[in-house]
């Protein structure tokens, strides 16, 4: 049981946003995406400090932002989920724990846009690599059942993106300005993009196929909860 007066951990997790050496970079602001706070923060670390960091953000999608009543921005729900979801807990809930249950009714995009810092360059810091990490990263934790892995996100024989190059070069904007980037395209699930920013550190998005009629794909520095 989670006490009414329990801290929202959003705010912790702003607090590690903080060490990153480069600007966290999103989805440009658009009526279809509505950024709830919700970042993945992963770091590495050696004798020397931190080598590597990235940030990842979710995104609620609003397929019909001008009514959010409409049932199309609904997420299919398998019966479990929609059970925690109805139930109501006979003592009182955090205000952020109740948002993020009520949350769980639409379709949110995991982790889809992530900003990539590596302390030295190589080849594991290069767009294409990084792109294939971010978008073998989606693949094991969100389309399991799609690519029949079974339960453990380890087992099974999933094609490793990692050692694969990116499709082919693409023109991407990063704040106003069309950049030279690369994409990953022949996926069936999803849809993978990235490049290198001014700063140093890499964006790269990746997002389901399905969605992307949605999505318009340009990246923008990210203001919290924007």
């Amino acid at each position: 049981m989670v006490p009414e007066d329990a801290p929202d951990p959003r705010l912790e997790h702003a607090k590690r946003l903080v060490l990153m050496p480069i600007p966290i970079m999103g989805l440009v602001s658009q009526p279809s995406l509505e950024d709830p706070d919700m970042v993945g923060f992963h770091y590495g670390q050696d004798s020397r400090g931190y080598n590597e960091m990235s940030a990842s953000i979710t995104y609620t999608l609003w397929r019909n932002p001008a009514d959010r009543a409409d049932p199309i921005n609904l997420a299919e729900l398998d019966e479990q989920t929609r059970r925690s979801i109805e139930t109501v807990t006979p003592w009182p809930r955090p205000a952020w724990l109740v948002e993020g249950v009520q949350r769980m009714r639409y379709p949110k995009l995991w982790e889809a846009v992530r900003t990539t810092w590596h302390r030295e360059a190589s080849e594991r810091s290069s767009p294409a690599r990084v792109l294939a990490e971010h978008m073998n990263y989606i693949l094991m934790n969100r389309y399991r059942r799609e690519r029949q892995l079974g339960g453990n996100v380890w087992d099974g024989l999933a094609p490793d993106l990692r050692s694969r190059p990116a499709n082919r070069e693409v023109a991407v904007r990063i704040d106003g300005i069309e950049v030279q980037g690369v994409e990953m395209d022949k996926n069936p699930f999803v849809y993978g993009v990235g490049a290198s920013l001014e700063r140093g550190g890499v964006v790269t998005a990746v997002l389901p196929r399905d969605e992307l009629k949605y999505i318009r794909i340009e990246f923008a520095k990210r203001t919290s909860a924007q």
